[in-house]
């Protein structure tokens, strides 16, 4: 007498606690990365051969464009507070003057050593601001800080 074989019963995966996780990862991702604020003046950096990276935090910005306008900024929401108030206080740069340029830096330093200064300028704009913002660094004390470049390639 031959044997009765058995039928195979498929095998049904729920795939419905796949797709929560995934969601739930999309979601946990999506809500705790920090996005750079847009900048308020635009600036085509001069190229340059140096890799080290530019700072991301504890870092005084000033740009210069290239009509003769500063701005200074801080990645510090309460420092920025602090010293241009509460209404600047989600502003990524505010436009200032040298002359308040140099004050802002001593007060920013002494509330918090940490910090690093960076210099951006753009690449069509005359020297003079840049020495400009040079002299009043010196004037506030500061005597390191970075020149922001692009990579070039060859």
């Amino acid at each position: 007498m031959p044997k009765v074989k058995k039928h195979r019963m498929s095998i049904a995966i729920d795939m419905t606690p796949l797709v929560d996780v995934a969601f739930l990862l999309l979601t946990f991702f999506m809500l705790t990365t920090q996005f750079r604020p847009p900048e308020d003046i635009q600036v085509s950096l001069p190229p340059s051969h140096a890799k080290s990276k530019m700072p991301e935090s504890d870092v005084i910005t000033i740009t210069f464009s290239p009509d003769g306008k500063y701005y200074f900024g801080l990645d510090s929401q309460q420092l920025r507070a602090q010293l241009f108030g509460e209404r600047n206080k989600l502003k990524a740069s505010i436009p200032v003057t040298l002359e308040e340029m140099t004050d802002l830096a001593q007060q920013a330093r002494s509330a918090n050593p940490k910090l690093r200064t960076i210099i951006k300028g753009d690449r069509t704009g005359p020297y003079g601001p840049a020495e400009d913002v040079m002299n009043a660094l010196q004037k506030a004390n500061i005597a390191r800080f970075e020149l922001v470049t692009t990579v070039q390639t060859d």
